[in-house]
């Protein structure tokens, strides 16, 4: 980028720095991955010069004739992939998409329903930190405290008691798949708009390695990025009846015009996504989650519902000797980066809970398999016992943790990760 160092070098070592960093360390938060260089060029394209409010052939600007190309591009391979009657592709990103769904389909004051934050939803599903917690009346379901999974009767009985206007589905982090079919039969039984939520897993969806929530609910969202391995965007998928509602929504209602260059980079992302060498990728996302789940419980780590059918895991480690917290701090300092999380039930609080959450896309993206699974579980091991062990200083334990990350740094040079620049 000779332009950006000659501009403003400061911002320029910043952004090798960070590139530097996703290269030399295993990058397992599920929401990351790495975008391919064309996604990243289309990113940065001459697109962000152009404002474009308004839809293809309804804008409220001119000079719009490649812009309504574009835009018409990247609906018809997201209606096509997807199956999905209509396709909005100009949210920012994933939680302005679940409002525009709000500002759409419900009034403030209507009640919501959806999957609580501390049992693995998102902040936009009725969560009272949120503006859908405050403006509207939530009402939340969680995981059976025995299995760690969705109990779908004891949803409809909420549904039914409650009798929501908007009943979302779709988690941050539950490790297992989601009946979406069922939803979808809850929210006729109950009078509910059914929105699946499929930010996380749009990537295995649209390789068929999930199911597919578009032919059983009302409204889908998602963001772009995350498994898709796309920019950081969002779009809405919804049946034929609601889209004028919800593209009113979007624009004028919640936003002016769309990221043109975004824009280009989903299209392209769609593309890539529709590929066979897409869809191997996807199912070695799962893959590898499950390798991983196996070596972790085999060494002893708790995986809360027991292990994963999708692309992330959940670990309680109490039994460890460690918080979340703790783990998430040292594993970093030993090169795996991943976020520290509540589990269900967490007896401590979100900024000191008692999980982490662990993610495989973005390993995937690099070529991961079976054996470096293997590999990573026995470094997760050790970080956890070096944290534990109160007879380490905290210079025993740094120089610990420094020569893991050595070894990661080894493992990581075998596998360049895709779209970052050469160091």
């Amino acid at each position: 980028m000779p332009a950006l160092h000659d501009a403003d070098p400061e911002v320029a070592g910043i952004i090798a720095a960070e590139n530097a960093r996703q290269h030399a360390k295993i990058r397992l938060i599920p929401s990351e991955n790495y975008a391919s260089r064309a996604v990243l060029e289309a990113t940065g394209s001459i697109l962000t010069n152009k404002y474009s409010e308004g839809y293809a052939g309804q804008r409220y600007y001119e000079g719009q004739q490649e812009i309504d190309r574009l835009e018409e591009l990247a609906v018809a391979r997201a209606r096509e992939l997807f199956g999905a009657e209509h396709v909005n592709v100009q949210p920012y990103s994933g939680s302005p998409a679940n409002q525009a769904v709000y500002l759409a389909l419900a009034d403030p004051g209507d009640t919501v329903m959806g999957m609580a934050l501390d049992q693995g939803g998102h902040l936009t599903h009725g969560a009272a930190v949120s503006v859908s917690g405050r403006h509207y009346k939530p009402v939340q379901y969680g995981v059976d405290p025995a299995t760690g999974r969705l109990d779908y009767e004891v949803i409809e009985d909420l549904a039914r008691q409650y009798r929501p206007k908007l009943l979302f589905c779709g988690a941050t982090a539950y490790p297992r798949v989601i009946d979406f079919e069922r939803f979808g039969a809850i929210g006729r039984r109950t009078g509910a708009v059914v929105v699946a939520d499929m930010a996380h897993i749009a990537g295995l969806v649209a390789a068929g390695v999930h199911p597919s929530p578009v032919p059983h609910v009302d409204v889908v969202t998602t963001t772009t990025h995350k498994s898709l391995r796309g920019p950081r965007g969002g779009m809405i998928l919804c049946r034929r009846e609601y889209a004028e509602a919800l593209d009113k929504a979007v624009f004028p209602g919640l936003q002016g015009g769309p990221h043109n260059n975004t824009t280009a980079a989903i299209a392209v992302a769609l593309k890539e996504a529709g590929t066979g060498e897409f869809r191997t990728y996807a199912r070695a996302i799962v893959d590898n989650a499950r390798a991983l789940a196996e070596a972790l419980a085999g060494r002893g780590f708790d995986l809360v519902s027991g292990g994963t059918d999708n692309h992330l895991l959940l670990v309680d480690l109490r039994g460890k000797g460690v918080t979340g917290y703790q783990m998430a701090k040292a594993l970093d300092a030993a090169g795996i980066v991943c976020n520290y999380n509540l589990i269900p039930g967490d007896p401590k609080p979100a900024r000191r809970p008692s999980g982490i959450r662990l993610g495989t896309p973005a390993v995937t993206s690099r070529g991961f398999g079976g054996a470096e699974m293997e590999q990573l579980a026995g470094w997760m091991d050790r970080v956890a016992a070096i944290r534990a062990d109160e007879g380490l200083d905290r210079k025993a334990r740094s120089a610990a943790y420094r020569k893991v990350a050595n070894e990661v740094r080894g493992l990581c040079s075998r596998f360049p990760a895709p779209g970052l620049a050469e160091v």
